[in-house]
């Protein structure tokens, strides 16, 4: 049997990371984190954060330092997540909101990986997670 346990994130600062995603989720920060190895938990899944030697960002969307990954997060609302983010470091990099309010919002990290605040219409949130409209 496989099970995903981790999802790794390199990064120069493993503790100022963690952090930033703590507030962004609203999760804290794993206890017994350092400065090598930092993570918070998500049920099973660990989001996780390692501390690499001669960091390199990606420059999202330049593909000479491409991306390796990227995280999606679905709101409620986007405007007051944005502020919340933008608040807490992120960049604004692209913006695909359509005029219903629905779509996703680019933005990168601290240090330079990219996520997406999403806004999908006919999502409903249950215990479980998200429900998609027309998904099984």
């Amino acid at each position: 049997m496989l099970r995903l346990t981790d999802f790794i994130i390199d990064c120069p600062d493993t503790m100022k990371l963690a952090a930033f995603y703590s507030e962004v989720t609203g999760r804290p920060v794993k206890e017994g984190s350092t400065e090598e190895w930092a993570g918070i938990r998500f049920g099973e899944i660990e989001l996780a954060f390692i501390r690499v030697d001669d960091y390199r960002a990606p420059q999202w969307p330049d593909s000479e330092h491409p991306k390796q990954f990227h995280l999606d997060f679905e709101v409620d609302e986007i405007e007051p997540e944005q502020r919340r983010v933008l608040a807490l470091g992120a960049t604004l990099r692209q913006d695909f909101i359509g005029p219903e309010g629905y779509g996703w919002q680019v933005y990168t990290d601290p240090v330079g990986h990219p996520f997406c605040l999403c806004r999908n219409k006919g999502v409903v949130w249950t215990e479980e997670g998200p429900t998609w409209p027309g998904r099984p």
